[in-house]
């Protein structure tokens, strides 16, 4: 494969004062994260020569780049778009502080609005605090939520990806409360759309959709409430009539182990815990996050800052090898491709 063949990517370096940049260090120990792509690391190259010492990889060259489409990207040599926005003297590891907040922001909004512009062509998020975001003046609920408002997408859904199950939502980062109120017909149906999207986009062209019910044993005909026949089946009927291959609403206790067993390709779950739960049960240390619906393709860790380990080297980097992977797939299969590519 030839450096044009390679995508390049747009990896930001997280929160600083968290697990990010430790994750990127360790990932590009290994060969699979330069044999498929071009990694730029959207960050600042002080943090990351901080945690060189952290995860013994001080002899790695970290080297800022001012021209990533001409830099070469090879392994023992980190190359990194340096906004020079994390002075490590006011972010120390592991602590919430509005400065590593705004910088974590600016790496997340360059690599979109250059993904956005055919500069790159996937982003691969490492992970931000929302605390420190929120302290820095960035109200939102996490990168979905950022992006979606940055790229003006309209119809965004959280598709979680292991080796043996992939779970896309009805709804994620609101309350129980509001998250039932979200199971509406029209929402399951674009859920439904976006899981078939979704697969065909890691390559598996005729899905078996299954969905969750949202109440326990799926109502069991009503006795447990009416979201299922008044929302959720007639969801499932569009779809089946568009051609898709969907099950019933299914009992959520039992739905992802069936998928597990190979039943099904993907499960709609109807709300952030339901899907959660079995994927970090599974995959902790190898789920990927994807932004389904946006403009361009963002990939993500499937796991939070750490601060409880940052500044140790312990975090583990599966996650993210797993997330570039999931990336350079999309790419791959033609999706979000809002301009030309470099």
């Amino acid at each position: 494969m030839t450096k044009q063949t390679k995508p390049l990517l747009a990896i930001t370096m997280g929160d600083p004062a968290g697990v990010g940049p430790e994750v990127i260090l360790k990932a590009s120990r290994h060969a699979e994260f330069y044999a498929a792509c071009r990694p730029l690391v959207i960050g600042d190259v002080r943090i990351l020569q901080r945690a060189a010492a952290w995860t013994n990889t001080t002899d790695l060259a970290i080297e800022a780049v001012t021209q990533p489409a001409s830099a070469e990207y090879a392994p023992g040599r980190l190359c990194v778009l340096d906004l020079h926005n994390a002075d490590p003297a006011l972010i120390p590891p592991g602590q919430v502080k509005p400065e590593a907040g705004r910088a974590a922001v600016e790496y997340v909004f360059k690599a979109c609005d250059m993904t956005m512009a055919g500069e790159t062509e996937a982003v691969v998020t490492a992970p931000l605090n929302k605390e420190a975001m929120v302290l820095a003046g960035y109200h939102y609920a996490g990168h979905t939520e950022l992006l979606t408002e940055r790229t003006q997408a309209q119809k965004v859904s959280m598709l979680l990806v292991g080796p043996k199950l992939r779970v896309v939502h009805v709804s994620t980062h609101v309350s129980l409360e509001e998250a039932i109120r979200r199971v509406t017909r029209q929402r399951v149906e674009e859920v439904i759309e976006l899981a078939q999207r979704s697969c065909q986009a890691l390559g598996i062209q005729s899905p078996r959709i299954a969905v969750a019910g949202l109440n326990p044993h799926a109502s069991e005909g009503g006795l447990f409430g009416n979201q299922e026949e008044r929302e959720v089946a007639p969801a499932i009927q569009a779809a089946r009539a568009r051609g898709l291959n969907v099950s019933d609403p299914m009992p959520p206790d039992t739905v992802f182990l069936r998928a597990v067993n190979g039943e099904y390709d993907i499960v709609v779950a109807m709300y952030h815990d339901q899907g959660h739960i079995p994927m970090k049960l599974l995959a902790f240390d190898s789920g990927v996050n994807v932004s389904m619906g946006l403009p361009i393709i963002r990939t993500s860790v499937d796991h939070g800052t750490a601060f409880d380990i940052a500044g140790t080297g312990k975090a583990r980097e599966e996650s993210l090898l797993a997330a570039i992977d999931v990336a350079v797939q999309m790419v791959r299969a033609g999706i979000g491709r809002p301009s030309a590519t470099s």
